[in-house]
């Protein structure tokens, strides 16, 4: 018997890794629904560049429901804050529908503020207070902030500039009793999808050239003559940097080619740094061979679920 019942899972993975395919196929086998944890397919219009795959949600001729994608109009920035507020509404729904979360995206940031289980609120920077703790020593901070919680681990007294920051949220905290700071249990299964380098080399250039005969730069110029600046555009990097300056003639088409192809290898790189991070930090990622076919895949994370 089980000694943890899950009530959510979790499929993460560097871009390119068809963690997509691999949450539909599960919520439709599991009667779930998608949570998408990516920071930009909030984006309304930015399709193809922020790899939504949407074809991916439909199987067998239906459509498995899904969350948190377009939801925001380009030139917005969504935030952290707002994504955890906005998941929050979705899994409260979910639970009353009696449909099964699956967590999916490769945003690592968001995938933390979920599996971290605590609320996040914009707290606005106090600079009176702010200038008054400068000039005390980290020991001082930390004698400070442990008046107002248990220390449970290091990360607010890494520095004195975290140990300052954190006395301001408590302090803000302390001052509006008001705020909700609750956060419902969820226990997640987390499951990473992964290819050796190479091979995640291989797809993400195979995938970019795909992406580049299928629409993406006309989905940059379609954005751009909405109405959205080349600056604004550019803010949401990667793909949507690089073709804004190919389009707006900046670069020629091989150097946009060669400098998107090589930041999306590196953003890969990161995205499995921060995956590591998370499994030092504690948490338990249980890994799928990419080349496993996916029907497999999905009896491995069901069996996972009952284990």
């Amino acid at each position: 018997m089980a000694a943890l019942t899950y009530n959510m899972v979790t499929v993460l993975g560097a871009t390119a890794s068809g963690k997509t395919a691999v949450a539909a196929h599960l919520a439709k086998s599991i009667g779930g629904e998608i949570i998408s944890a990516d920071s930009r397919q909030v984006y309304k219009g930015m399709d193809i560049g922020t790899g939504k795959d949407l074809s991916d949600y439909f199987i067998d001729g239906t459509l498995v429901p899904y969350h948190l994608i377009d939801i925001a109009e380009a030139g917005y920035q969504y935030n952290v804050f707002e994504y955890q507020r906005d998941f929050l509404t979705v899994f409260d729904k979910l639970q009353k529908w009696g449909k099964f979360p699956v967590l999916c995206g490769g945003t690592g940031l968001y995938i933390e503020a979920i599996l971290k289980g605590y609320k996040l609120i914009q707290v606005p920077v106090n600079e009176i207070r702010r200038n008054e703790l400068q000039g005390m020593s980290l020991e001082e901070l930390t004698l400070i902030l442990s008046g107002y919680k248990e220390l449970h681990n290091t990360s607010d007294i890494e520095n004195k500039k975290r140990a300052v920051r954190a006395i301001e949220i408590e302090e803000y905290y302390q001052k509006h009793p008001e705020i909700d700071l609750s956060f419902p249990e969820i226990n997640s299964l987390i499951v990473g999808v992964k290819f050796d380098r190479d091979s995640r080399r291989r797809r993400i250039t195979q995938r970019l050239k795909d992406r580049l005969q299928n629409g993406m730069i006309e989905e940059v110029e379609k954005l751009l003559t909405s109405g959205l600046s080349p600056k604004s555009l550019t803010y949401y990097g990667l793909e949507y940097k690089y073709l804004t300056m190919y389009v707006t003639g900046d670069i020629s088409y091989d150097e946009m080619f060669q400098s998107l192809n090589t930041a999306i290898h590196q953003f890969s790189k990161r995205q499995m740094t921060w995956f590591r991070k998370m499994e030092r930090e504690g948490f338990h990622i249980h890994w799928l061979d990419g080349y496993m076919p996916l029907p497999e895949k999905i009896g491995q994370i069901k069996r996972w679920m009952q284990s």
